[in-house]
């Protein structure tokens, strides 16, 4: 216990670098499966075969949303059970994750496979693209099944005090990635295909270095026999929390989807590309402050389970604070330089052009963007579950849903560009959605304060100090 006991002892500053350092590599690390995609795709292939993979990506979000609804819940979870002391729930906690990350992974891959084409089309795939993003699922959607699992048990290693462990190994996947995909795709020529192979192999390499780290009797979390049995009340709890990251995936696939049909409406197939290339610089800022929330997450659970306000308030500031510098960051390179960002992914002009003010719209909010990130993964860190799903849904659901529809409309009616409408409302959703994340942070501070005490759902008859 001592690695995990430093959470309540060392100073806050410290941790933060110590966890969020690991956990940001790990996130950017997983961003670049796509990214290298696309990067050889774009230079070997063309513009339609990226555009074919974009139509995937809302399908592998969703595929992710299910290792989140696990993963994000199971780590919390064990972060504050652990700030309990309590290492024989924490164990339990990961052998149910594991059953219910079986049983999502066979659920989702098999009804991928048999409804295939019409998901794709209804995400926007045309005639064009359908063939690229058919002959891509076909092979990647078993290695999904290893990539829950891996967000799964990667996010159980960093929660019991393993962040730097948990880096490496999304670290070697994703290098094993790149160097798959430049031997299948620029060497061996398999295009798309090529792309899809590498993916799921590395997919596949993470999730069995992960399983190894809990069969090693170096963790103090590992596997037992008693931890397999299925625990309503822990089932119960991850999903709760999970339910955040989860809906915010799940709605974002569909909320891709609907773009992916306005950006066909108002600019076809290039436009499509377009988003998905742009799309992919906001993902990596994103993923950015995503890591360093995964390193918040620990610290923020074992403290609140433990009572210390003081420093659960220490960490969100601290986090917060740097969350902004990134969003600020990401804002500017995207305003002075779209072109050049645009270039890696492609020489089209027809892509570039359409590509810059894209860049600038969906861009220019990101500290916003970063502030309502922060919060909902706070919430979802300290089990306010509901908190953190409102928080996490305002921007998608609430009001991009809607505004989607409306904007461009009142665009095109007063004489301006329908495709420039669905940029604009990219940027006001993430306005409002900074605006409620501000209210509802409001309205929970009493977290912060120092006679506040945690609840903890659990049964009564198991309501002692261990199992």
């Amino acid at each position: 216990m001592d690695k995990i006991q430093e959470l309540e002892t060392k100073p806050i500053g410290h941790l933060l670098w110590q966890y969020a350092l690991p956990a940001v590599i790990t996130q950017v690390v997983a961003s670049i499966y796509n990214i290298v995609d696309r990067v050889f795709l774009g230079q070997y292939v063309g513009a339609l075969a990226i555009a074919g993979l974009a139509i995937t990506l809302p399908i592998m979000n969703i595929i992710h949303a299910l290792g989140s609804l696990v993963g994000v819940g199971a780590s919390s979870r064990m972060s504050i059970v652990l700030g309990r002391k309590d290492v024989r729930w924490a164990e339990k906690i990961l052998g149910n994750s594991l059953l219910m990350t079986f049983f999502f992974g066979f659920l989702f891959v098999t009804g991928g496979y048999l409804f295939m084409d019409r998901i794709l089309e209804m995400f926007g795939a045309s005639a064009d693209t359908i063939a690229y993003a058919r002959q891509y699922m076909q092979i990647v959607l078993p290695g999904m099944f290893f990539t829950t699992l891996t967000f799964n048990l990667t996010g159980l290693i960093r929660a019991s005090g393993y962040p730097t462990k948990s880096m490496w190994i999304m670290a070697g996947g994703a290098i094993l990635n790149i160097f798959l995909d430049a031997l299948f795709i620029s060497v061996l020529g398999l295009g798309i295909a090529g792309a899809a192979w590498a993916t799921t192999l590395s997919m596949v390499a993470t999730a069995v270095v992960a399983v190894a780290h809990f069969l090693s009797p170096k963790s103090f979390i590992r596997f037992h026999r008693h931890i397999w049995a299925p625990k309503l009340y822990i089932f119960r709890n991850i999903l709760l929390i999970g339910l955040s990251p989860f809906l915010m995936n799940f709605a974002a696939s569909f909320v891709v989807a609907l773009l992916n049909r306005q950006l066909i409406r108002y600019g076809g197939d290039l436009a499509v590309g377009t988003y998905g290339i742009v799309n992919t610089y906001g993902a990596f800022l994103v993923m950015f402050i995503l890591g360093l929330c995964q390193g918040m997450q620990p610290i923020a659970g074992y403290n609140y389970g433990a009572g210390h306000s003081h420093r659960l308030r220490h960490v969100y500031t601290l986090t917060m604070k740097v969350s902004l510098v990134v969003g600020i960051l990401g804002t500017v390179l995207a305003l002075a330089v779209p072109r050049l960002i645009l270039r890696a992914f492609t020489d089209s002009e027809a892509l570039l052009d359409l590509g810059v003010p894209a860049m600038r719209y969906l861009n220019v909010m990101m500290p916003l963007i970063a502030f309502t990130i922060t919060n909902s993964q706070f919430f979802q860190s300290i089990d306010k579950p509901w908190i953190a799903i409102t928080t996490s849904l305002s921007r998608q659901v609430l009001f991009l849903i809607p505004l989607m529809f409306v904007i461009p409309a009142l665009m095109v009616r007063g004489g301006s560009d329908g495709l420039t409408g669905v940029w604009v409302t990219c940027t006001v959703c993430d306005v409002l959605g900074a605006l409620l994340a501000a209210a509802l942070l409001w309205s929970q501070r009493k977290v912060f304060r120092p006679d506040y005490v945690p609840p903890l759902r659990r049964p009564r008859k198991e309501a002692g100090p261990k199992e």
